[in-house]
């Protein structure tokens, strides 16, 4: 035999006697529709091909997620009605009654309008798929079908957490592919979370908070508490109480996940308190370009020195006014960059021969090619983090949820300009444009993002893989996990010992006190004889 070839025959034997590995895991994933789905999705077909079995859990109604994949099988549930977000044009309608109260001014009223049409939206969505846990419990068929397969763990989406229920049931461990929770931002809820300097969710601040900002932060903090536990929890309750009993408490079983997978990169992040079990991935998506095909490579390369300019707000660009996007198509118009930009709906007046409309594009790819200037997003995670891979600088349009924070965390390190979605004109917005391309701080300082971004031992995806076969293989990571959820929140904040060592100061203040007085009284007597 040729030596090399037989040292190369061992090497390979030992590794994969010696490397750690799961032969055909069983994996049952609960996800989120919509944008959440393009997340999952890739997870999904990565662990397909390493060998495991996925079988997804959706619903009849599900827009994104279909029945049928070459990569996993499905289980579909048929819930009375659809839940809210599967509906295609959910968001797009938000976003229009957003823009028209906001164009009333600014005003109690309009304030107290949107929040109360965001509260009855939030817990009516979730109460639709709390239905979904009903289903699946009472279908004693489904359930002994989920129970013969012999799953090794639950892989699922928190933002809509029936699944942690029906991992519960199962006695799976359970792996969060997440950011977002039923409260807000997921560390919320498995971590530290000081409001001296970390924003909560909605707070569009960066950590290092003015008094005033600090004010607001903990009222926004409490807020969200306060709606978690009387608008959203209380349909996961209902559910809790009826299959496992009073003993049993919805958000210990959401904050006793194994592992969670954040997808969060603190070169985006601000710095913040984390935990064992928590592993970032943030990026995970994140891939080298492709060639484009000839018709956009033509397009592109007409461009000349000048370059392109990408723009995609995602499917919510139909909840526009026209008037707002004929403002920017007139900007456009005025620049020599090439433009192409992703677009549904009716087309925008003023448009410049120099615009592209396209209904799709290849985002990474575009983003990607060596003559791309700047990219207008509305600064979703994903364009968010495809454009710091890249190094692409922002010109960020926030139009809903925490694309504020976003577009912000990048602003506050200079690799991204904001304009209000609200306040666009032509004028504005061709200013913005022309200071971020011509400005090189922008494009150097998303450069330096990029490649500490980059510089990782494994890339995200790969980590995220790595922990969720972690989790099959030792059946859970129970000893990453704190389980000072569990505690009274008198005992988490340390309350009962501070009032213990209180009272003992005060009894040892007290007796101090009273021997002193005690001992000047006695003192005051011998002396009272002797002046008489």
């Amino acid at each position: 035999m040729i030596p090399g070839l037989s040292l190369l025959l061992l090497v390979v034997s030992v590794s994969i006697l010696t490397g750690p590995s799961v032969h055909g895991g069983k994996i049952l994933v609960f996800p989120v529709d919509g944008s959440h789905w393009v997340n999952m999705d890739l997870l999904i077909q990565s662990l397909h091909t390493r060998g495991h079995e996925v079988t997804v859990v959706r619903t009849a109604t599900s827009w994104y997620v279909k029945e049928s994949a070459e990569y996993y099988r499905s289980i579909t549930v048929t819930l009375p009605e659809a839940i809210s977000i599967e509906e295609e044009d959910f968001f797009v309608t938000l976003l229009a009654n957003m823009l028209s109260i906001k164009k009333e001014g600014p005003s109690l009223s309009a304030f107290v309008n949107f929040y109360w049409e965001m509260l009855g939206k939030l817990s009516k969505i979730h109460q639709q798929a709390s239905k979904l846990g009903v289903e699946i419990f009472e279908n004693k068929t489904l359930m002994q079908s989920i129970r013969d397969t012999q799953f090794d763990m639950v892989l699922l989406d928190p933002g809509l957490p029936v699944g942690v229920l029906v991992a519960h049931e199962l006695k799976l461990p359970t792996v969060f592919n997440a950011r977002w929770v039923t409260s807000g931002e997921g560390h919320f809820v498995v971590a530290p979370s000081p409001t001296s300097y970390v924003p909560t969710s909605g707070h569009a601040v960066s950590d290092k908070m003015t008094f005033g900002q600090r004010v607001k932060n903990v009222f926004l903090y409490v807020l969200n508490m306060c709606i978690d536990k009387f608008i959203v929890c209380p349909h996961y309750d209902r559910l809790v109480d009826r299959y496992f009993g009073p003993n049993v408490n919805f958000y210990d079983l959401l904050q006793g996940a194994d592992i969670w997978l954040m997808r969060v990169d603190f070169v985006f992040e601000f710095p913040r308190p984390t935990m064992p079990n928590i592993v970032y991935i943030g990026g995970f998506q994140c891939k080298p370009s492709k060639p484009l095909s000839p018709e956009l490579e033509e397009f592109v390369q007409s461009s000349g020195e000048h370059g392109f300019i990408l723009m995609s707000l995602g499917t919510l660009v139909k909840g526009l006014p026209i008037e707002i996007t004929s403002e920017i198509a007139a900007a456009f118009a005025q620049i020599p960059q090439k433009v192409i930009w992703r677009h549904v709906g009716e087309p925008p007046n003023n448009l410049g021969n120099n615009t592209l409309l396209v209904k799709w594009m290849p985002q990474n790819d575009l983003l990607g090619h060596p003559k791309i200037k700047a990219f207008v997003a509305h600064g979703g995670t994903n364009g968010i983090y495809e454009s710091i891979y890249h190094g692409v600088p922002i010109i960020g349009l926030p139009l809903l949820f925490d694309q504020f924070e976003n577009v912000l965390r990048l602003e506050t390190r200079g690799a991204a300009k904001v304009v209000d979605a609200t306040k666009v004109t032509r004028q504005n917005f061709l200013e913005t444009i022309q200071e971020v391309l011509h400005n090189p701080s922008y494009r150097n300082n998303m450069k330096r993002l990029s490649d500490l971004h980059r510089d990782k031992p494994m890339h995200p995806l790969e980590t995220g893989l790595f922990w969720i076969e972690f989790v099959m293989r030792h059946g859970g990571a129970s000893h990453l996990r704190t389980e000072s959820y569990k505690m009274p929140w008198y005992a988490y904040f340390s309350l009962d010992v501070i009032g213990f060592l209180l009272a003992i100061l005060l009894l040892l203040t007290a007796t101090v006190v009273g021997s002193i007085r005690f001992m000047c009284s006695r003192l005051c007597r011998r002396r009272k004889p002797k002046q008489e």
